[in-house]
């Protein structure tokens, strides 16, 4: 009777070994710093596939702040109104490295949003790596290059890290 307990436990353990590296779905945030003098923040919803492969659905927010041309610094008028974004975009998530506890990806994706007085669309290229922490939480790093088309040309460059909650 014993021995067919301890199996049973063992065969439900290894079950859940398997399911548990298959298919997660994570909740991102993120924040991050940005070539000139921007700064981003992001939530997304990550629904993984086979072999660490992702898609992403993000809502970002970007803040570009600049010298107060009266002061001579930044002031907290020129850091919170110099410019505004904020985008709602899907992203392709392709796995390159895998590691014992670790994967990169390239990160692919399109956005749309507005810079509080016209459309502003997206294209963003980078790479992200992620680290396996207990309990399914990940912690990632990303570098990321965005290219805004709307009132002008911009591209943005920078780094983000954040963390992935399991759902």
């Amino acid at each position: 009777m014993m021995k067919k307990a301890v199996l049973c436990l063992i065969v439900a353990a290894m079950g859940m070994t398997a399911h548990a590296q298959t298919n997660s779905n994570h909740l991102m945030m993120g924040v991050g710093m940005l070539y000139e003098r921007g700064l981003d923040a992001t939530i997304a919803y990550e629904h993984g596939s086979k072999y660490h492969n992702a898609w992403e659905y993000f809502a970002t927010g970007y803040l570009q702040y600049d010298d107060d041309p009266d002061a001579g610094h930044v002031t907290k008028k020129s850091f919170w109104h110099n410019y505004n974004s904020w985008h709602l975009g899907i992203a392709y998530k392709p796995c390159v490295n895998r590691g014992r506890n670790h994967h990169g990806n390239l990160r692919i994706g399109a956005s749309g949003g507005s810079d509080l007085h016209d459309f502003v669309g997206g294209v963003h290229v980078g790479y992200e790596h992620s680290y396996a922490l207990k309990g399914g939480w990940e912690l990632f790093f990303q570098v990321k290059e965005d290219v805004i088309i709307g009132s002008g040309l911009q591209w943005r460059t920078g780094i983000v890290g954040g963390l992935k909650l399991p759902l």
